[in-house]
């Protein structure tokens, strides 16, 4: 993941300031599983250390990892869109310290202060984006004729 999409860069320090403010401290142990694709989005993680997974569930399989997020990156971002549901699971890879965060809280305060609302808008669609077009990088390199290079 680009720098760009991380909090401390994404985010102005009087947003970012006052997101931390709502956070609590948490920890999980390698192999915790943070989420699960289907369930209630009803919180989100910033990694402060370690790095989570994000995988999809393969019928008969182990679950798919789609990307690996390290310090500073957002896990989650559905509990930002109705119906708030996850798309994808999460696991801790490694012991994970984070920042976690209540997401009504955080969109309650959002609908409240529509420019702190607006910055973190653009903050997690900067993440959607982000992570769409590495999905897409993926795709190419797995299933195009000639990967994701340029064409000549």
């Amino acid at each position: 993941m680009t720098s760009a999409t991380t909090m401390t860069t994404a985010l102005p320090a009087e947003y970012r300031e006052r997101l931390i403010r709502l956070a609590r401290e948490v920890s999980f142990e390698a192999g915790a599983r943070l989420f699960e694709e289907g369930r209630r989005a009803d919180r989100f993680w910033i990694v402060r250390t370690g790095t989570v997974a994000l995988d999809l569930h393969v019928p008969g399989r182990h679950p798919a990892v789609i990307e690996s997020l390290g310090h500073g990156e957002l896990v989650g971002w559905s509990w930002h869109f109705p119906p708030y549901t996850w798309h994808l699971g999460a696991e801790a890879m490694s012991p994970v310290r984070a920042w976690e965060f209540d997401a009504e809280t955080v969109r309650t305060i959002c609908a409240e202060d529509p420019e702190f609302g607006r910055a973190i808008a653009v903050w997690v669609g900067r993440v959607v984006a982000q992570r769409l077009h590495a999905s897409r990088i993926r795709l190419l390199d797995l299933y195009a004729p000639y990967g994701s290079g340029g064409l000549t």
